[in-house]
């Protein structure tokens, strides 16, 4: 008997980077009385994470819920971002909705459009959300117009075109269909999903089924599988069996120990959860993402969306620089090896396989931003590691070799537009489209490898002064495009062991920019900066001016260094080349040439 849960309605929220969702989820929490009136809230509750806080974006979708009335609103909080696009398909499929959300400025984004087009694939219905209408540059009534060419231009059916506009303040927490009419709440958006997202609906009384869409891991109670009751009805204790469509021999008898529903930013304990509810399930020791729970008599798997293949990989091995275990609590390959497999139970876009030796581990993401993340949280939680360049990862067939490409959407002053041309085409980029935009900006879309896009990001940052902004999305494989020249700059490379001084660096940075600062700790083969000329050099930045009865030591102080360039994760991946490597530790980050010796180097350089 198919019934209609009018008391619940499953959301998913999807939006660009930035484009203002967390804060929205948190407008909506803070109005539906999940918090006491004194309860102190911090902001983006919904962003857990430290890395998630620092760069604005959400990584993983999580689930929340609110009460509008007597309903329950499930929220998922979806990543923008492409490289976690593993993350926003699946979830679109445990919603009934979704609300796109549109910043009244910036306009319909790459990650909208990505997103955007996967809900319609799924025929889900869409609320639109103009944010940040309190920003002084909106242009909300452009931005409509923008959506509509965007819908149209991916096929949206007329129910779609038709689609409620509602015009919001994340900030400032109000809502309102009508944009010349000022309001105080979200009531608006509120009544808009009540009104236009349908309930689910599904048959109470049939055999259960519950498609696990993420999974989540918990150190008290192992993997828990979060997904959406299909059919049926689920209880705590309950027998059941696990199937998967795409795993058809797998068939495993499990106990479910215990059943959550999500109240607010809470996991609440059910007895029963029935037909459209989210939920999530622990007690499953080997739940992945795409199993479907069914009745012990009754296995019937569900469709599930293929999680998406890696497109760049590293190699993650043991530091074994002269500074090795100085700065790092985990250091040893077993230690990297737990953590990374252990990194496979919640994120189905990763790849860790091993290698010929037991000290290196070749992981495989979605992009730069999906393994620099990775890299990121393990350096904080204390593990010390090396990392090599970034490489594409290709396919072959009938003999031919094709490469991932990205589409790139770059918003960039006029100015600027012949330098990014010139050096895109450079790295194989073929320009699709140039639109003039506002304010003296234009947009320009590209086609491009994978690979010609490693290392750009901070040359584009230089070339525009800072000023533009760059976005990629993945967008299938082609022939490969033939070679794209490597880096201009040559590596400034130490030959001594010890502590920079004022006096090495000072005749050092004639030859470039230097990475480290007086004071420093060096050893020998480590990169001290980059060199214009394109060449390897070494210097000595360890030494000492040499004392005489006429000349003072006191006289080192009058040199003058320039400040050292402070590399970020993502710069020194960009940076690096084949013959180098980036020492992580919960400290820094140096870079070093794989062999240390110089000598040797040169030998096996000699020999390649």
């Amino acid at each position: 008997m198919n019934i209609k849960r009018n008391d619940v309605r499953n959301i998913a929220i999807i939006a660009h980077v930035d484009h203002g969702k967390t804060t929205l989820v948190d407008s909506l929490l803070k109005q539906s009385g999940v918090f006491r009136a004194n309860q102190v809230v911090e902001d983006r509750i919904m962003d857990s994470n430290d890395i998630e806080r620092e760069r604005g974006i959400t990584i993983l979708s999580k689930n929340t819920a609110v009460y509008y009335k007597d309903t329950k609103i499930n929220i998922i909080d979806t990543p923008g971002h492409a490289d976690f696009g593993g993350e926003v398909e699946r979830v679109l499929k445990m919603v009934n909705g979704v609300v796109l959300l549109v910043d009244a400025f910036e306009g319909p984004m790459p990650q909208t459009k990505f997103v955007l087009k996967k809900a319609f694939e799924l025929e889900l219905p869409v609320i639109v959300c103009i944010n940040k209408i309190d920003r002084p540059e909106a242009r909300p009534n452009e931005v409509i117009d923008e959506i509509l060419d965007l819908f149209i231009e991916l096929g949206a059916s007329e129910n779609n075109l038709d689609c409620p506009f509602v015009f919001t303040s994340s900030k400032q927490g109000t809502a309102t269909l009508n944009i010349e009419e000022k309001k105080e709440d979200m009531i608006d958006l509120f009544e808009t999903i009540m009104e236009y997202i349908p309930a689910p609906k599904g048959d109470e009384e049939g055999p259960l089924q519950v498609l696990i869409s993420t999974i989540d891991y918990n150190e008290y109670v192992g993997r828990i599988g979060i997904g959406k009751v299909e059919r049926g009805k689920i209880n705590t204790n309950q027998e059941a069996i696990i199937v998967n469509i795409n795993e058809p021999d797998k068939v495993e008898k499990v106990k479910i120990t215990k059943v959550y529903e999500f109240e607010g930013l809470n996991r609440v304990e059910v007895e029963e959860a029935r037909v459209g509810s989210l939920i999530a399930v622990t007690g499953v020791e080997d739940i992945h993402i795409g199993d479907t729970i069914c009745p012990v008599d009754f296995p019937e798997a569900l469709p599930f969306v293929k999680i998406s293949e890696p497109t760049i990989a590293m190699t993650f091995s043991v530091n074994n620089s002269p500074f090795a275990g100085r700065e790092g609590k985990f250091v040893t390959s077993r230690q990297i090896r737990n953590r990374l497999f252990k990194e496979l139970q919640t994120d189905v876009s990763l790849r860790v396989e091993e290698t010929d030796s037991t000290d290196a581990f070749k992981v495989s993401g979605r992009g730069e931003l999906h393994l620099s993340v990775l890299i990121e949280t393990m350096r904080r939680e204390g593990y010390e590691f090396q990392i090599s360049k970034p490489e594409v990862l290709y396919k072959y067939e009938n003999g031919k070799k094709f490469e991932p490409i990205e589409n790139v959407t770059i918003d960039v002053l006029n100015e600027y537009i012949g330098s990014v041309i010139e050096k895109l085409g450079q790295r194989k980029g073929e320009l699709v489209s140039m639109a003039e935009s506002n304010g003296g900006y234009a947009r320009l879309i590209f086609s491009i490898p994978a690979r010609g896009l490693i290392g750009y990001r901070q040359e584009f940052m230089t070339d525009t002064k800072g000023n533009g902004i760059l976005n990629s999305v993945f967008d299938g494989y082609a022939p490969f495009k033939g070679d794209i020249p490597k880096r201009k700059d040559g590596s400034i490379i130490s030959f001594e062991t010890g502590e920079a001084t004022t006096y090495g660096l000072h005749s050092a940075q004639e030859r470039g920019v230097l990475f480290v600062g007086a004071g420093t700790p060096v050893y020998e083969g480590m990169v001290v900066g980059s060199n214009p000329k394109g060449l390897d050099i070494e210097v000595n930045v360890c030494r000492k001016k040499q004392q005489s009865n006429v000349r003072a030591s006191g006289s080192d102080e009058a040199l003058r260094l320039s400040s050292p360039r402070d590399m970020s994760l993502e710069e020194a991946l960009e940076f690096i080349e084949d013959d180098e490597l980036i020492e992580v530790t919960p400290i820094m980050f140096r870079i070093r040439k794989k062999i240390l010796d110089s000598n040797k180097r040169y030998k096996s350089k000699k020999n390649s």
